[in-house]
């Protein structure tokens, strides 16, 4: 069993929750070191004050400055104090359509699991969120900062996941986004239908599976090359010609239809 992040409680009407939080993340980056050029000796990262001397880890504590210029030392009980309810309770203010909520205000996942007594509550809430088609909104304090999460259910678990709230977000006003009026932009029913064969000679079941990280495994591969010795040889990238002819939209979705369901007959 993961050690849990964070142990608090779902609070969900009168009813409370004993949960731990889990990372959903395992982050897999390939390592890379800053080195000196010349002798290729790492260069390392160091704190330092003010005055250019190095500060220990152990010395380093979290300030807030005043309008005077003090500064306040807060520790981690004192974020704790601010608000003791707050920072040990998920407060769920809500529950909304799933299908409502646009993806760009979904963050970073964490996974929910009962502690103690929390299982029969624990599936409670999942079954009735699940059976309604809804996601719980709420509120959790991490590392300091109250956050918007929702509670998602996804088969047997309870999926929380960090929210951005609506200021976090940038406004699309100033993009130049091509209207709903089709016909002023010279799009025909006929390349809407087009491109409608097309996505259903795509769709296919959601399978995370399938999908790999093929860049990672072509950099370690470069990085194995040389390595050995090899010398890399690097691609121009196509220049872009000036005056090309207008491309045929129409043309392009018939042949990317007959591509794919040729690359579907064959099983690739």
């Amino acid at each position: 069993m993961p050690r849990a992040m964070w142990k608090g409680t779902i609070s969900f009407g009168l009813v409370t929750i004993p949960v731990g939080l889990f990372s959903a993340v395992a982050a897999k980056d390939t390592a890379f070191h800053m080195l000196d050029g010349a002798d290729m000796t790492p260069v390392h990262n160091k704190r330092v004050n003010a005055a250019g001397e190095e500060v220990p880890w152990e010395r380093v504590v979290k300030g807030h400055e005043l309008p005077d210029g003090r500064w306040v030392v807060l520790t981690d009980e004192d974020f704790a104090a601010a608000n003791v309810k707050a920072t040990s309770t998920i407060d769920v203010l809500g529950a909304v359509c799933a299908d409502e909520v646009a993806p760009q205000f979904f963050d970073t996942p964490y996974y929910l699991a009962p502690e103690g007594p929390g299982a029969k509550p624990y599936a409670l809430l999942r079954e009735a969120l699940k059976r309604a088609g809804r996601v719980a909104v709420a509120q959790i304090v991490i590392r300091s900062r109250q956050r918007l999460c929702a509670l998602i259910p996804q088969g047997d678990l309870l999926l929380l996941d960090v929210m951005r709230y609506p200021y976090e977000l940038r406004a699309t006003d100033e993009l130049e986004l091509p209207g709903s009026d089709l016909d002023a932009l010279g799009v025909t029913e006929a390349e809407v239908q087009l491109a409608e064969q097309l996505v259903r000679t795509i769709e296919t079941d959601w399978d995370p599976a399938r999908y790999t990280d093929t860049y990672h495994d072509d950099l370690l591969a470069l990085i194995e090359r040389k390595a050995a010795g090899e010398a890399i040889e690097i691609a121009e990238p196509v220049a872009e010609q000036p005056g090309a002819a207008v491309v045929d939209i129409a043309e392009l979705l018939k042949r990317s239809v007959e591509d794919a369901r040729a690359a579907r007959a064959s099983g690739q």
